[in-house]
């Protein structure tokens, strides 16, 4: 059982706590302070809703609804409704990992006091985290605007004790089912909770949280493939030095150049260019691997600060100021999040572009400088890592697609009320595929650079290589010889890739790596 216990609190959350929620099944615990300020704003909607002027989400319609004033023998059922009518999402249910962050994320709005939600409501969120019960969220459903809405509204509706969810086990069932099974009351919305738990950027902001952490591992390992076949086509490492980085002062570069130099340190095969067919550089994709991944680098960077400010927002319409004042706004908007999960789409699709470069130039006997055609065992009777080229290019192609930004495609809703959106949600659904494809574009690289430096016979790879090479083969990816049912190593390559094992094995040579 794990019992690492997050604290929520009144000043938001920090990306680690997301991460340990959504996939380390971390407790959630609302702190003392959360509790007074939690009961402290409903004191206000109280307030306000004993009043006889209209109040919006308290007391009239919602969106382009927002018109008609709703009495005190209505308002419980306004709030059910809007739960109800806006679960309509439709799809393939979304990951396990995305509906916590989610959920994790509006408790933490929610806790800050700035929502109007009763104590009670924040308890039962919490209970249902801690129980491992999730609802099931379908992949369309926002716009990114007024919140994740049909994707918050599911997740609400779980505590109702409606819809379906997925219990601890993985079967879904019927929801109050789960909550009976695990002793959690159904809630009974009052003024306001219902608006409250539907209106934020929760989905996408748990999705750029994730993101950031898997780009980062992804950004480190880029940097150890690059080097791998920068030494399998014998090139040059002189371009990493440092003087050469430091006139061109953009961080992310420096740190993937340093990256590069550490894993090459002591190695027997860089430098050989001049040998026997002089070469005076080597191709952009070996020679400007730093400043590509640099930039990915520094974008990333940017995102995480993003998402930092995010995630200390509280994001509601309307929202409770601490002056004790509600007051509508425009805080739901995604646009500052969508920004960011488009331009990392950019950054991963750039990232396997040149990666497969050199996966394609280690292939090409004519470019690769004497490795033999696909790394065949026997050219002509054996094809090599041809076809293991296709698939990094098809992928590549894909996130390509996938790169086309979601946040200038805005359509309007809620009978123009809604006019202008962010489709930050979109956003954040193609970054999860585009990422998932680059760690299976750098598992290609993997495997074509490390065949192609055992293919250099009687040089000697650097130390940090070697780590690489030993762990690649004990992980289950084969070396040099004949053809053979190829899928498994790359399966076996990516699972490397995607555990962080390719960066540990490199890393017990050169320390860590940035």
């Amino acid at each position: 059982m794990n019992m690492h216990t997050v604290v929520v609190g009144t000043s938001g959350a920090v990306a680690d706590d997301v991460i340990a929620v959504a996939r380390g099944e971390a407790r959630v615990e609302l702190s003392g302070e959360a509790l007074e300020a939690l009961a402290a704003s409903r004191k206000v909607v109280d307030a306000l809703a004993a009043k006889p002027e209209p109040v919006y989400g308290v007391s009239t319609g919602f969106g382009a609804l927002a018109v008609r004033h709703i009495g005190p023998e209505l308002r419980a059922q306004l709030q059910r409704n809007i739960v109800r009518s806006h679960a309509a999402g439709m799809g393939p249910g979304v990951e396990r990992e995305v509906v916590r962050a989610l959920m994790f994320l509006r408790l933490k709005t929610v806790a800050s006091g700035r929502t109007g939600v009763r104590p009670e409501v924040a308890r039962t969120m919490a209970a249902v985290l801690n129980a491992g019960i999730t609802p099931v969220v379908h992949e369309y459903g926002s716009l990114g605007c007024s919140g994740d809405l049909a994707p918050l509204s599911h997740c609400a509706l779980t505590l109702l004790g409606e819809g379906d969810a997925q219990g601890p086990d993985g079967v879904v069932r019927p929801a109050g089912e789960l909550l009976a099974q695990h002793g959690i009351e159904p809630v009974v919305l009052r003024e306001k909770e219902g608006l409250a738990l539907l209106n934020g950027t929760d989905g996408m902001l748990g999705m750029l949280v994730m993101a950031c952490a898997d780009l980062a591992r992804l950004l480190t390992s880029a940097d150890i493939t690059a080097a791998l076949s920068l030494e399998a086509l014998l090139g040059t490492d002189r371009v990493l030095a440092p003087e050469l980085h430091a006139i061109r002062p953009h961080p992310g570069q420096a740190a993937s150049a340093d990256n590069m130099l550490r894993v090459l340190a002591g190695s027997g095969l860089t430098g050989h260019h001049q040998d026997e067919a002089p070469r005076v550089q080597d191709a952009y994709s070996v020679r400007c691997a730093p400043q590509v991944a640099g930039a990915g680098r520094d974008t990333l960077a940017h995102a995480r600060l993003v998402a930092e400010r995010e995630l200390a927002a509280a994001v509601d319409n309307p929202v409770v100021l601490p002056d004790g004042r509600v007051e509508s706004n425009g805080n739901f908007h995604g646009a500052p999040v969508a920004y960011v999960l488009d331009f990392l789409s950019v950054v991963t699709a750039d990232l396997a572009s040149i990666a497969e470069r050199r996966t394609d130039r280690l292939l090409d006997k004519n470019r690769s400088h004497g490795l033999p055609p696909f790394l065949a065992g026997d050219p002509g009777v054996d094809s090599g890592l041809m076809i293991a080229q296709y698939t990094q290019a098809a992928l590549v192609g894909e996130m390509k697609r996938l790169a086309v930004p979601a946040s200038v495609d805005s359509i309007p809703s809620s009978a123009m009320q809604e006019d202008h959106v962010s489709m930050g949600w979109s956003a954040a659904r193609k970054l999860r595929t585009s990422v998932d494809s680059l760690c299976r574009v750098i598992a290609v690289e993997l495997v074509a650079a490390a065949r192609g430096i055992e293919l250099r016979h009687g040089l000697t790879p650097a130390p940090a290589s070697r780590a690489v090479l030993e762990a690649v083969r004990a992980a289950g990816v084969e070396g040099p010889g004949g053809d053979r049912f190829l899928a498994p190593d790359l399966a076996a390559a990516e699972a490397f890739v995607r555990s962080g094992r390719l960066v540990a094995a490199a890393e017990s040579v050169t320390g860590p790596l940035a």
